[in-house]
């Protein structure tokens, strides 16, 4: 850690003060998840102590009381991560498409554990509880994208892509739009 204090960028302070300005005289405490969210980004997608901090000083609140929050929201990082966040959706519609798959095939890829991080900083690989995309399953979240209907080939593309410095297409990865059927050769 680096013990500097926490203080939001000229940007985020806006940011901020647009979103506390929303609750009621006396509630400003119920505006800590969209500033955690704000924290996090401008922290490199992970909240040390020092930001925490920095949001209970702002909030006016306990550091426990936020710590408490951060905790239990798993959309919050508390050491950090690489670059790119990989989340694997681990439930069932994912698992029975092949998530498992497309999971082994980024370890194996990138040689890295599930909870861990490339030594290169780039990859963090993770499993989380449902996306909410199980129409389009299997579904990794990376970042603040979705990539569906993926194959264990497609993934790795995405990850060269991601380390070449592409953006690749997010959505899903046979080409379907929203959640149509998948066309069956015939």
């Amino acid at each position: 850690m680096n013990n500097t204090p926490f203080t939001f960028t000229a940007e985020n302070l806006k940011k901020a003060e647009t979103i506390v300005a929303k609750y009621p005289a006396g509630r400003q405490q119920s505006a800590v998840l969209p500033l955690l969210d704000i924290a996090q980004r401008q922290n490199d997608n992970w909240l040390s102590k020092e930001a925490l901090q920095g949001v209970a000083d702002y909030l006016e609140m306990p550091l426990v009381r936020v710590y408490e929050v951060a905790s239990f929201y798993t959309m919050f990082n508390l050491k950090p991560v690489g670059k790119h966040l990989l989340q694997f959706c681990c439930t069932t519609p994912c698992w029975l498409r092949g998530s498992d798959d497309v999971e082994n095939a980024c370890i194996d890829h990138l040689g890295v554990g599930l909870g861990e991080t490339t030594a290169d900083n780039q990859f963090t690989l993770m499993r989380v509880e449902c996306l909410g995309a199980c129409v389009n399953a299997p579904v990794v979240q990376i970042n603040d994208d979705f990539y569906e209907d993926l194959t264990p080939q497609k993934m790795v593309t995405v990850l060269e892509d991601l380390k070449a410095g592409k953006k690749p297409q997010y959505g899903s990865q046979i080409g379907r739009q929203f959640s149509a059927p998948i066309k069956q050769a015939g």
